[in-house]
């Protein structure tokens, strides 16, 4: 539970607005963080590939051992114009370290099946 901040984890803006819900992701960090962590005693998850509608009400840290994700974010700028609307994802899988923000509702399109440990933030609010 030591807090040291190594990223924009609370930021001043209302949860409102889909725009500040972003992705996280670590690409291999070193053992010494997974074994700080402690990922091996969170719990595991998986699923087969397919698309996915996911709403996160709480935030979750996941460390992926195998697969291959692309997340959209819903509502990312779906009310906008740009054309780079269906652009808008995030990739990630197997030795990643991942945060997914509290609030975010996304589609999961896992190409490579998912095996993961996840841990969700028990903030009290």
């Amino acid at each position: 539970m030591a807090s040291s901040a190594s990223g924009p984890s609370s930021s001043t803006s209302s949860s409102s607005s889909a725009n500040n819900l972003r992705i996280l992701v670590e690409r291999n960090p070193p053992e010494s963080k997974l074994s700080e962590l402690n990922i091996k005693c969170w719990p595991k998850w998986g699923c087969p590939p397919g698309k996915f509608q996911l709403k996160f009400d709480a935030e979750e840290t996941c460390y992926l051992v195998k697969g291959k994700v692309k997340v959209y974010p819903r509502g990312s700028s779906s009310s906008s114009a740009a054309s780079s609307s269906d652009d808008q994802f995030v990739e990630f899988g197997a030795g990643d370290l991942v945060i997914i923000p509290k609030g975010l509702s996304c589609t999961w399109d896992v190409s490579v099946a998912v095996d993961k440990y996840y841990k969700f933030e028990s903030s009290s609010s």
